[in-house]
This record gives C-alpha cells, structure tokens and sequence, in this order.
C-alpha cells in the first residue's frame, strides 16, 4: 500500500438529551478529543483542523478556539459555508492533502445545539455561549435566494423540496393519497433504525399511517414526522491520517475505513430554474463518477446512508441510481435525519462515522450520500474496509443548465410544481407555485384565497392551467 493512503482511524458522535445543553464549542472539543483517541493520535498533533459550519452561534474565530481548547497548531484550517455537502468536501480535502503529502492527519468535526437555542428562547434568555463574533458576519451560504424566490417568500426548504416533490409526484401520474402513502411506507424502517442507534434524536418506531397523517402539514403534503428534525444538539467528528502514520500509532488493519472514491455535482440554485423540477441529472453523475472512481457499482455495497432531509431527496436519489426505496440494506444506517437528527449542515458526519462503525465491525463497502441547499449540491462517496480506487476531487462532475425565471408576468401559465404552507397551528396559510410559461421560462406565484387552497389539496394541481397577475412585486395566481 502506498504509505500515503489517507484511512479514517478516528470517529466520535454525542447527542445531548437534557437542554440547555453545551454550546457548539464545548461538543466540538468533545467530539475531537474523542476521535482523536478512536485514532490513537494525541489532539495537539492534528495537522489540520477543519469544521462544519454552525447555526447555532457565529464565533469570532471557530477554528482558532478549538485548536487553543486542543492545544493543537494545525498548519491547516478550514470553516465551511451553509450546505448539507460540507462534510464530504472538507473530508475529501483532508484525504487529498494527505494524500499529496502536505499532511498527516485531520480532523473533520462539526456540532449544533439548536434544541439549546429554542430552550433560551422559549425561556426569554439571552444565550450564554462565548466568544461572540463582533460583528456579526453574514450568514454562511455561497449564494443569497434569488429576489424572485425572495419576493415570493419562497425560501425555506420545507417548502422548495415539497414543490419538488408535486411535481415529481405529476411525472410519475401518482395521487396525492398514493403518494402520501409510498412516503410513509419508504420512511417507516428508517424508524426501525433509528430506535436501535444511541445516537439518535428520535428512537420511536413509527407505522407508515403515522408519518403521514398523524402530525400537522408543514409544507403541504409533507407531514411534521416526515422531515428533517433540525432543532437538535448533536456534534460528530472524525480524524484521517495517512498509512504510514496509522502504522505508527498502532492501528489495527480492521479499524481502517477508506475512502475509495467521490464526486461532487451541481443542479441549478434556483428551484425554478431546474430543467425538470421532479429529477436531477446531477444526482446520477456524482454517483457514477464515484462508483467509477471507487471501482465498485451499487449492487457491491453492503449499507447504504441516502440523504434524507426530506422524502424528495431520498426519491430522486433512488430514481437516478436505481435503487429500489424498499432495498433489503435500507436506505439509511443511522435513522435518517427526520429520526436521527439533522444538524444542520452536519449530518453527513453523522452518517459517516456511524458507516466506519459498520465498516470496522464487518468487512464490506458503503455509501453516503450528502445534499446543500435546495436539492442544488450533491455528493457521493464510497467507503470501504478495503484500500483503492482514485479518489476524486471536488470539481463539479455535472453542472445543470438553469431555465430563465421571469420576475413579474401577466397572463396564462401552467402549474410545474406548488406547495401549501401551513402554520405553526397546522392551518394553510398560503400557497407557492412555481409555473411553466408560454414563452418559455418559469415564474413564482402566490396563492391565499382559501377555496383555492383547499382545492390546491385535494388534487392534483400540476398540470393545471392558471392565470398569473402582478402587482409589480408577486404574482398571484388564480383558476
């Protein structure tokens, strides 16, 4: 084996029950000298120290904290930006420097404590947490919403992957009721699983009649209990070192996990402006560069994590790979994140280091699947208790061509895609449609009057001609 094979040696979850609970700095200090000791590697000698963004409490300096709570002086630092992709790509960084030579070893490490944050709130607190950035700088993503998505107040993913999730729904010529009803069925076992991980937030086995009606709409037709849970305390990590540095330190050939290969893709930012809003091209090459890059296909797996934020995502997955949703090894190895938790922009270090887990206690490859923003970003990797395989880098191996938004129009369009939003009091406050138009181009529009609303409920809308009115800052639709 070349000496410089990057081998992850190193995994540590906690999720923390009782709130208020620590602040993100404290579960990352936790988590890394975890890690640090799964690998046998003193925390001060981390060479790189790289973290996942966090929403709970923007730091001064992130980085620079954890190694002075480390003792550590990383030659090498990273903090991300906003996306569920994250984790995949600063540990795709961190094996190819390793691999280059330019390190040792890294650690890769990301926590929140929103439930902690919703608890000062709730209790009229200010939270206690140190070293607050001042100023405060601006939020974590790549790329604001668009001003149309904006104007349309459509920008929550509750509500993006839902209009996703009508329209793939159209394409397949599915009901509201049997699509409703192959949700709860594809999501029930990931219950199952995440009653059986410690880790996990929520550990209640759930019948498929449950998850879909029995909470409240939150972005019509997905229920509560079939979403991301995202107001958690969680934090992961995980250490890669090179070959030559696991011999070292002493670590068994059978706790080495290695990535095999990788990829990286992109769909457009805006949804509207996806050249088919049910599916993406997207997903299908970042999984087949990284099934070609790790020299195995889907059927030489052994488990399988497929990002779960919302069934949309698990959906088109499954579509562009292959997979059968009901597949024997089960879509998810730690309960997905409506079950186990979904930390922000940290899940798939979740995932991985509960696959490195599996793969330690029994030979065999996985794969893990990350999502960023809207459906937009996509990684795939290959892991395995077997060295080889091209790694990969972070290059797009896909980018999707977007459909021209039109801000404002005036005239008939037709449905695409639409959700109902509903409130904290399960009532439907207000629909998002998302339109095809004449001339080609898609638009955003409104709807609120509450017939509408209903009727928007109880068929299936896309497909549905509409008419489309400005006042020079939305449109609004009507039938």
């Amino acid at each position: 084996m070349d000496p410089r094979t990057p081998c992850l040696v190193g995994a540590a979850q906690r999720t923390v029950r009782d709130q208020p609970g620590p602040e993100p700095l404290d579960l990352w200090e936790d988590v890394a000298r975890q890690a640090a000791r799964d690998a046998r590697l003193p925390a001060e000698r981390l060479d790189s120290i790289q973290l996942v963004y966090t929403d709970s409490w923007q730091y001064d300096s992130p980085v620079d904290r954890l190694a002075q709570r480390l003792g550590a002086a990383p030659r090498h630092r990273a903090y991300s930006r906003v996306s569920g992709t994250a984790p995949q790509l600063l540990i795709g960084e961190a094996a190819a420097r390793i691999a280059a030579g330019e390190l040792d070893s890294a650690l890769v490490a990301g926590a929140e404590a929103l439930a902690t944050r919703r608890f000062y709130r709730k209790a009229g607190e200010r939270v206690p947490w140190s070293h607050p950035a001042d100023p405060k700088p601006p939020y974590g993503w790549e790329r604001p919403p668009h001003p149309a998505e904006l104007a349309h107040e459509l920008f929550l993913p509750v509500h993006t992957y839902a209009i996703m999730e009508t329209a793939r729904r159209a394409a397949l010529g599915l009901t509201v009721a049997e699509e409703m009803a192959d949700r709860g069925r594809m999501m029930a076992p990931m219950t199952e699983v995440a009653a059986a991980n410690p880790y996990a937030w929520r550990r209640t086995v759930r019948t498929p009649e449950e998850l879909v009606t029995g909470s409240r709409f939150v972005g019509w037709p997905y229920t509560r209990d079939t979403v991301a849970v995202l107001e958690v305390d969680q934090a992961a990590a995980v250490v890669l070192v090179s070959a030559e540095l696991a011999d070292r330190l002493g670590v068994p050939a059978d706790q080495r996990v290695y990535l095999r290969g990788w990829a990286y893709a992109e769909d457009t930012w805006e949804v509207a402006a996806r050249p088919a809003l049910g599916s993406s091209r997207a997903i299908a090459r970042a999984a087949e560069a990284a099934f070609e890059r790790a020299g195995l296909g889907l059927d030489d797996l052994n488990a399988l994590d497929v990002y779960s934020c919302f069934a949309i995502a698990l959906r088109q997955a499954c579509d562009a790979i292959k997979l059968d949703p009901m597949d024997s090894r089960g879509l998810t190895v730690t309960g997905g994140l409506p079950y186990a938790g979904g930390p922000a922009s940290g899940y798939v270090l979740h995932s991985t280091a509960t696959m490195a887990g599996l793969l330690r206690a029994q030979s065999g490859h996985g794969l893990v699947t990350g999502v960023g923003m809207h459906l937009t970003k996509h990684t795939y990797a290959v892991w395995s208790s077997e060295p080889g395989g091209v790694l990969g880098d972070p290059a797009p191996v896909h980018t999707a061509e977007p459909v021209k938004i039109v801000p404002l129009y005036d005239g008939p369009a037709v449905v695409a895609g639409y959700t109902v939003a509903h409130g904290r009091d399960g009532a439907a406050e207000k629909g998002i449609v998302i339109v095809d138009l004449p001339g080609g181009g898609r638009a955003h529009a409104l709807v609120s009057q509450p017939d509408l609303l209903a009727d928007a409920e109880s068929r299936e809308l896309v497909g549905q001609p509409v008419t489309l009115t400005s006042d020079g800052k939305v449109n609004v639709a009507h039938w």
